[in-house]
């Protein structure tokens, strides 16, 4: 490393003129300054701060998946990037409790000033939406009309470039469906996991039906609960019961892919899975995280504005609440759970099924 040729001073370096300078009341051009107005502006200029570096992060994850090949040593810094951007996230869920010392008539000092300002206009929000996955077909009705109507021509074309190309989902999506794993040699896991899983099914019908308890009508109820959770096992293995909860909106990943990531869990503590199951954690902490942030915005915004709109024209808190659960991304792999085995139903892996992982 070479040695700096000018000192470098601190402020110099942050360039805090510029930073400590970029806070402009709106209030103050129209009279007395509201005074919340300075929490506002900084609250809502350190989100961006943090959505620059959740980018940055994020940039570094997508080149490493939508390489041709991704290397198992390279999930090391998948895994550390991708904890790093859910840390950051509970940050920025933390930091909402700052905003929410504002009370709502110190917001009203200065909210119509803000018109049609909206945070429903952070590009780098929105570009970090796109680069998770989060498609205009998914959104909500508002959401899908709007996501391109209320930004200037600059931000639209940079928006739709960002929409061309493949976003994390799809690229773990891929990655997940090329993982070895449906036959080796003698080796028939998934025959064994179908058995394994009537019996604890049966099992299950056995306890209910055996269950003095229960009405007629709770029984009736517990076994109507059991027959779907049969149905969702069964699509596991039928391309067409698959497709058929993919059209309905009740999985996004691929069945491929979806039997990968249930493979991964279920062997998580063998070596070979470990780095793969970390990843795969880090992505629905991400989208726990995201979802939290969405909760808390819209209990936020109802208890500021109350049924008001926003200031962008949305219904405020009613479309923020929406979005909470329909803009989940990664909500497949927080379902695994649904799938998951005993540790003593599994059969072991054989070391043929592990060199050949180590080699894929």
């Amino acid at each position: 490393m070479k040695k700096n040729k000018e000192a470098v001073y601190y402020s110099d370096y942050l360039q805090l003129d510029k930073l400590l300078g970029a806070q402009t009341l709106q209030s103050e051009k129209y009279g007395a300054p509201a005074h919340d107005e300075t929490l506002f502006i900084i609250v809502h200029q350190a989100y961006e701060l943090w959505f620059k570096q959740i980018t940055h992060e994020l940039r570094s994850v997508l080149s490493i998946f939508r390489a041709e090949q991704v290397a198992d040593e390279s999930l090391m810094t998948v895994v550390h990037r991708l904890h790093r951007i859910g840390t950051i996230q509970q940050l920025l869920n933390q930091q909402i409790g700052v905003l929410e010392t504002m009370t709502p008539q110190d917001f009203l000092e200065f909210r119509d000033y803000l018109v049609p300002a909206s945070g429903f206009q952070s590009i780098q929000f929105k570009e970090l939406e796109i680069s998770l996955g989060l498609k205009r077909k998914s959104r909500i009705n508002f959401d899908q009309e709007s996501f391109y109507t209320r930004i200037n021509d600059k931000d639209r074309a940079y928006l739709a470039e960002q929409e061309k190309k493949a976003s994390l989902f799809e690229c773990v999506d891929d990655w997940l469906a090329r993982m070895p794993f449906l036959e080796f040699e003698d080796f028939a896991f998934w025959q064994h996991y179908q058995q394994a899983i009537k019996q604890n099914l049966d099992h299950d019908e056995e306890i209910l039906r055996t269950n003095e308890l229960l009405s007629e009508d709770e029984l009736e109820a517990e076994l109507k609960e059991l027959d779907s959770t049969r149905e969702n096992f069964a699509a596991l293995f039928d391309a067409e019961r698959y497709k058929h909860m993919q059209d309905e909106g009740r999985v996004r990943l691929s069945q491929r892919a979806m039997q990968g990531a249930l493979f991964i869990n279920l062997y998580r503590e063998e070596p070979v899975f470990n780095l793969p199951f970390q990843v795969l954690s880090c992505l629905a902490d991400m989208d726990d995280n995201m979802t939290i942030w969405r909760y808390r915005h819209a209990m936020m915004v109802q208890r500021m504005l109350g049924s008001k709109i926003g200031t962008g024209g949305s219904s405020g808190h009613e479309y923020l609440r929406k979005t909470t659960e329909k803009n989940r991304i990664f909500t497949d792999l927080l379902n695994l759970s649904t799938y998951l085995l005993p540790k003593s139903a599994l059969p072991p892996l054989p070391d043929s099924v592990k060199t050949a992982l180590r080699r894929g």
